[in-house]
Order: C-alpha cells, then structure tokens, then sequence
C-alpha cells in the first residue's frame, strides 16, 4: 500500500465483508461484487463530468435512461434486489469483447438480502468519489482487497494469486520496456501483468511516447484465464491501475489457454501456472452419470503429448515466445524432475532455448498449501541445429534453511534482494559470479543426469545437524501440514489415475451388441 488514503478505503469496504460472511458470501465473492458495484459508480462519474470531460460508458438509448447506479441508489428492498439482478443480466449482454462486457458479462448478484446491498450501495461505495481518487490509490485498495480474499481458503481463492513480494523480484530481473509485448496464459487477478505495466511507467515515466502508452493500454498487455469470475477481477484490477479502457478492447481473453496454439506470441511471458498436475474434464452419459475424463491436448506446436497440465503449460509458453522472447514461470518441482514427457520437454527445452536461470523457492509463500516450486527463466531462440542454445544453468537456492509462514514470517520483497543482485538485470551473464547459494551448470552436465533432472541442490539445511537452529514451532508445523498436504494430493492424483484405468478395462471387457 502506497498511502493512507488507499489503506483507509480498503478498511472501510473490508470491514463490510465479515457481515456478509455470515449469509455465506465468501470473501472473493465480495469482492467480485465490490467489482461490479465500483464499477457501476465510476460510469456514473465518468457520465456526470462536464460535457468537455464526459464520458459514456454505460449503453446509451431511451431504454437505459435513469439505469445503472442511479437505478441502484433510488430502489429499497426487494425492488433493489430485483433491479440489481436484472441490471447485471442486461449489462452483460452488451458491447462484447470490451473490458466492459467482461465485467459484466455472466456477473451474478451474491447479496440477497435487500437491506445488505443498500448499504453496501449508498454508505460504503457512494459517499466515495472513484474517479477522483489517484490511480495508485484505487489500484492499490484494490490489490489489498484481492490478497485479503486469497486468504480464503475455502474458497480456492488463494490458487489465483502469486505472492507480490515474488512477482516484484521477477520483474526487476526481467525488466519490461514500452516496446515489449506481454502475457500470462494463466492471469489469476493479474498480479504479473500489473507489475510489469507499473515497472514500466515507473521506470520510463514522461519519456513513453504516446504510441506507446497506446501500446501499453490496448492490447500490448493482456492475460488469458480459464475461469471467468477470475477474469473479471483481473480486469478490473488492470482498470483501477490505469491499464486498459471500458469500451476498449478487452485486454483478459477467457478461455483455456492450451486449447489451441497461441494467435499472437509475445516478447514476455510472465506466469505461475495452476498448480494440478493433471487436466480434466466432467463428462456426463446419457443417463445423468457423471465421470473425470483426462485431457491430452495433441497440438502440433508440442514436442510431447501427456495430461500434465504444468507440462503442457511449459511446452505452451515455450510456443507462444517469439524469436528472442523471454520467459518466467513459475513451476512445481515434478516439472524439474518428472520422467516421460517431462524428460523430453527438459531436453528439447535446454537444447532449443536458452534455460539460463533457476530459482528454487521456500516453502510457505503460496496461499495454495503443500508447494514446492521454483521459477525457471529461459529464452527463445532462433533455430540452431548445430549447437544447443543452453550453455548455462545458474541455480539459485532459495530453499534449504529458509522458513517462511504466510501470517509469522511471510516473505518480503528484502528477502529476494541478494537472488536479483546475483542475477545481474540487464547485465551479461557472463558476469555472474558464483556464491554460496548460487551456482552454474553447463549445458552437458545437465545432458548428462538421470532423465536430464533440474532438481538441483547442494546445501545442507542447517537445522538438520544444529537443533538450535531449529525453525520456530508454529513454522514447523506449517511446514509438516504442506508436506502432509502435497503427500494427499499425490496420492489422490494416484487414486483418480487407477480408478479410470480400472473403468476402462472394465469397459473393455463388456462385449458390444455386434458380438
């Protein structure tokens, strides 16, 4: 948070959402709606301004005078419900691919208790005036609101979200320019792409031209995500910082992301991936029954095709780089080590681009219980038969004898301060000196481990040998609830995977009608 001001607004439409906890609105879900309801006021001043300075935002036409917020704020009870609700549906049905529709479109009223909304509405969002706050005020309201709403567990609302702290580090070792194009294929609320529009107005300031400032706001920087709710506060987010127009286009595409190969490739891909190893589809019978079916994505554009969803993220993302693109992405460690597909795609990835940097991160950071991942940095390069593009892999070890919590200890953007100096932004590589948690492999002595494994280390937790050194006792057991987490989800993985094997042979053994 960047001023007072920002923390003042987010604790006044915070302290809302314990009330409305109580009639089973989650957290995300509030803060969907504070979306939506913003959203709506700030039309509302854009159409109120002076004609010289008005903006129209909402549909225009006989049938939409007096609709939108003034709609909102005249109605009481059941007549508010009903008008908010009907609202939403014909909002959603208007100017399609905007960032507008996208807002609006398939939104849902979640407060139903008339009494609730109107105060939201009248005492919590109208006595503000959105428009005429700074940007760096209502944006950074807003992202305090959406870490507040990952902290819901419950709700799955954490898996969306990308510890700030990690994102700023990433982006100060990659360092955006106006002139980049850039992408996250699985956006979450957007954390990437906003970090790399504000590292760019920060760093560029009054020297951006105007071509690319339009650059930056129409379509240089978009994001795709599969769930549309998600998409919605990520567009939102991007507005609020000043990125992106209402009836511009819309700059988060809602779709899965490895469906097809990519329309337009990027010079930076920024990502943290869904965490799930497989990808699945319900699929339902004739008679109702519902079952998991995996997906392989066969795409022509992949070096291998397999259901690992990280895979495919990586063999994505490897495809969507133009020639001299860079990537960052946020991988599990099954990604490093995994044989199969993921030894191919090791392979082809170390030898047809240029894998360069390798952060192995603690555990403990992600909202997402029992992570252990890492971000992996790599190149695209032109096409080199002769000679593989990787000639070093410099891995920095960011995990042993580091304890973090997401409440006691969390991780800051300090304590990622000596990876991004030994990482040398903008400099040569060639430059980089080795140190006790950050070393070099060369390409052919990472050729030559058992199925090309990137799963590197070489220090030694220091709490094994000392027990004074011991961790405290609350980060321990948080430590062992992430191991226990990661083990279940494992061998729940192993479970699904058995199941539908046994399904299909079961299947098999069932003759047909012609038999």
């Amino acid at each position: 948070m960047t001023t007072t001001e920002a923390r003042r607004l987010v604790d006044k439409l915070w302290s809302y959402c314990h009330v409305l906890r109580d009639d089973g609105v989650s957290t995300i879900d509030y803060v969907e709606q504070l979306t939506l309801l913003v959203f709506l006021k700030m039309a509302h001043e854009a159409q109120s301004r002076p004609p010289m300075f008005r903006e129209q935002i909402m549909p225009e036409g006989p049938v939409w005078e007096g609709r939108g917020w003034p709609e909102l704020l005249k109605n009481d009870g059941d007549a508010l419900e009903s008008a908010y609700t009907r609202l939403l549906e014909d909002l959603g049905n208007q100017r399609k691919d905007t960032t507008f529709w996208l807002i609006f479109n398939g939104a849902r009223n979640r407060i139903h208790d008339p009494a609730k909304l109107k105060r939201l509405v009248k005492d919590l969002i109208d006595k503000e005036n959105w428009s005429g706050q700074k940007t760096d005020i209502k944006g950074d309201a807003y992202e305090e609101l959406l870490s507040r709403g990952a902290e819901d567990i419950k709700s799955g609302a954490g898996q969306y979200f990308t510890p700030r702290s990690l994102i700023q580090a990433i982006i100060d070792c990659v360092r955006p320019t106006p002139d980049d194009t850039i992408t996250d294929p699985a956006c979450g609320t957007g954390g990437f792409l906003l970090a790399a529009a504000e590292y760019i107005l920060h760093e560029y300031g009054n020297r951006l031209t105007p071509e690319q400032r339009k650059h930056l706001s129409s379509g240089g920087i978009w994001g795709t995500e599969l769930v549309r709710n998600t998409a919605r506060l990520a567009a939102m987010n991007l507005f609020l910082h000043g990125i992106g127009q209402p009836t511009g286009p819309a700059l988060v595409h809602t779709r899965d992301a490895l469906a097809a190969p990519p329309d337009k490739r990027a010079s930076l891909v920024l990502a943290n991936p869904p965490f799930g190893k497989k990808s699945s589809i319900t699929v339902y019978g004739d008679d109702g029954s519902a079952a998991r079916e995996a997906i392989a994505y066969e795409r022509r554009d992949f070096w291998v095709t397999t259901t690992n969803k990280q895979l495919n993220f990586v063999q994505h993302i490897a495809s969507l780089l133009e020639i001299h693109g860079r990537a960052a992405v946020v991988v599990p460690d099954n990604v490093l080590f995994e044989g199969g597909a993921g030894e191919t795609i090791r392979r082809r990835l170390l030898k047809e681009y240029d894998v360069h940097t390798l952060l192995r991160l603690p555990t403990g950071i992600f909202y997402a219980g029992g992570v252990k991942a890492n971000v992996l940095f790599f190149e695209r390069k032109p096409a080199r038969p002769e000679k593989p593009w990787t000639e070093k892999l410099w891995v920095y070890d960011f995990r042993t004898g580091q304890h973090f919590t997401l409440k006691q200890n969390p991780l800051t953007r300090a304590h990622l301060e000596d990876f991004v100096q030994c990482y040398r932004p903008g400099e040569d590589r060639s430059k980089r000196v080795e140190t006790e948690r950050f070393k070099a492999y060369t390409y052919e002595e990472l050729i030559a481990r058992d199925k090309a494994n990137l799963d590197i280390t070489w220090l030694r937790d220091p709490s094994i040998d000392d027990a004074d050194n011991l961790p405290a006792p609350e980060v321990l057991a948080a430590e062992i609830v992430e191991d226990l987490q990661a083990a279940l989800e494992e061998f729940t993985a192993i479970a699904e995977t058995l199941q539908q094997a046994r399904g299909e042979g079961a299947a098999a053994e069932v003759p047909s009608a012609s038999e």
